[in-house]
């Protein structure tokens, strides 16, 4: 008897699709969330449940100020719209927020949100603290389609993308979380946005690109995308087409700088070698020394921590005339993890040769290990799983990807 395998879901660009098991469910109350529309899907949302022309484009306007500027999330707090018409709009329209399963809070200061969505899926954001930043780390898939070695999210199966709505939804709450309504450009302790939660945002293209542009959005959010940085483990042909849709800042997660142990640590490196990434990185529109290109590299004992391997990390950089910064991670530990941090010292060495180099290599300072909130440990139910189960689950998600 043939195995039936769930329909393919097509993803934006020449790539091969990905076979998710599943899609968003609509509400159960048939309502439309009004979060994560586009200023002109909001109108046609207006339209579609029978308001007049005129009146629907006044009332957009209207909607649209009063959701991404004052932080809205009842009809009833918009006050210049006509008490008569908040009814209406409450019986064919909901103004989304994750709910929020549990909320924690380092002993460091960093905030950590399990976030359920109204099909009942379980997401994960961060919020961390600094001096003179505060920057969210936000998700894009409810699990991961890659199975990176070293990353507790990477263990996950993936159940399915995140929306628009979803995305930039995680903005908006700890935007509630910190009091930061109105939206205000000077001021706010949330300043800084990286795609670097759950999942691989380039391949829930789409919807991280629409979020992105309503997080830009003057009139709304308003944050500079000079503030937001996408991260990638190597979509390779979906690069290009990021910066020149999107245009934020570009991460990618290297980890390693020869094939084999590349291919361990990032399945994807099978499928977009190291060569291959780094020339898209090389071709990233607007990429320059004032937008240089950050490679993570989380440091492995014994496995990628050595000086041959810093020099080596060098060479490929300067080959490639790479823009480039090195976020040096050290390991983040997990329950059921094959991996041990590399040592304060060896990091520290592997660092200087880089800066040696000539190219700055920062050591990362591991922010909510306490309340797993740190690199690569998100993940919203543990579960302890062999070597071998690892194995398996990367060489599906591999084949998968073809």
């Amino acid at each position: 008897m043939q195995t039936v395998l769930a329909a393919p879901m097509p993803i934006p660009g020449h790539i091969d699709p990905v076979p998710v098991p599943r899609g968003v469910q609509p509400r159960p109350d048939g309502r439309v969330d009004l979060i994560g529309l586009t200023k002109e899907q909001l109108r046609e949302a207006l339209l579609s449940a029978g308001m007049e022309l005129k009146q629907a484009k006044l009332r957009s306007k209207q909607i649209w100020h009063w959701l991404y500027n004052r932080g809205a999330t009842r009809f009833a707090d918009m006050t210049d719209i006509a008490k008569a018409q908040h009814p209406w709009l409450e019986e064919r329209f909901v103004i989304g927020r994750p709910e929020v399963v549990e909320a924690q809070v380092s002993s460091d200061g960093t905030r950590k949100w399990l976030l359920r969505s109204p099909d009942g899926q379980d997401y994960e954001m961060v919020f961390i603290p600094d001096a003179d930043r505060g920057t969210l780390c936000v998700s894009s898939q409810v699990g991961c389609t890659l199975n990176c070695r070293f990353c507790h999210t990477g263990t996950m199966r993936l159940v399915r993308n995140l929306t628009a709505g979803e995305i930039v939804g995680q903005v908006m709450l700890a935007r509630d979380s910190l009091g930061e309504w109105p939206s205000q450009p000077e001021g706010r302790m949330l300043t800084n946005i990286v795609m670097m939660g759950m999942g691989e945002p380039l391949y829930n293209f789409d919807a991280v690109r629409d979020a992105l542009k309503l997080v830009m959005d003057g009139d709304g959010l308003a944050l500079s995308k000079r503030r937001i940085t996408l991260s990638t483990s190597g979509v390779v042909p979906m690069m290009a087409r990021a910066g020149a849709e999107i245009g934020v800042n570009l991460a990618v997660s290297l980890h390693a700088v020869t094939k084999d142990v590349r291919d361990e640590l990032v399945p994807l490196n099978k499928k977009y070698g190291i060569e291959e990434l780094l020339q898209a990185c090389a071709d990233y529109p607007g990429a320059n020394n004032a937008r240089r290109i950050t490679f993570e590299y989380v440091m492995l004992k014994d496995k990628n921590d050595s000086d041959a391997d810093a020099h080596e990390l060098v060479r490929l950089l300067r080959h490639y005339d790479l823009p480039a910064k090195v976020n040096l991670i050290p390991f983040n530990p997990w329950p059921g993890a094959d991996y041990e941090c590399s040592t304060p010292e060896r990091i520290r060495r592997f660092s200087d040769i880089v800066f040696e180099g000539g190219i700055s290599a920062p050591v990362r300072t591991p922010r909510g290990r306490d309340i797993d909130a740190a690199c690569g440990q998100l993940k919203t139910a543990a579960e302890k799983k062999s070597r071998a189960q690892l194995d398996r689950e990367a060489e599906e998600k591999f084949a998968a990807l073809g």
